[in-house]
């Protein structure tokens, strides 16, 4: 299944479900629907900035051979996947307006 996340100040975000699943679960947000207000904005934004930041300090540390085997199997990064959404939500912040899926 497919998640579509709306704003009117970006145009939309379309992921699948098993990719905005740890985004949303990250958030404290639920996968069917739900809402980023303009006010949650800057608050979502600095917790995937601050994932994004782990994440690629996560891929530099090839010391343990089961992360490097994770993150070879990892085809698409975690920062690589959250962009367009994150985009969205720095437009939705800079314009006071919402972010929505499941509507």
């Amino acid at each position: 299944m497919l998640v579509i996340f709306k704003s009117k100040a970006a145009a939309d975000v379309i992921m699948y479900e098993e990719n905005a699943k740890p985004i949303l679960d990250l958030l404290g947000k639920d996968l069917k629907r739900g809402i980023i207000t303009a006010a949650e904005s800057a608050g979502a934004i600095a917790t995937l900035e601050t994932e994004i930041a782990a994440s690629s300090e996560r891929a530099s540390d090839n010391d343990a051979d089961e992360d490097h085997e994770r993150h070879r199997r990892e085809r698409v990064s975690f920062a690589t996947r959250v962009f367009p959404l994150l985009e969205m939500l720095r437009a939705a912040n800079k314009h006071s307006k919402d972010v929505m899926w499941g509507v």
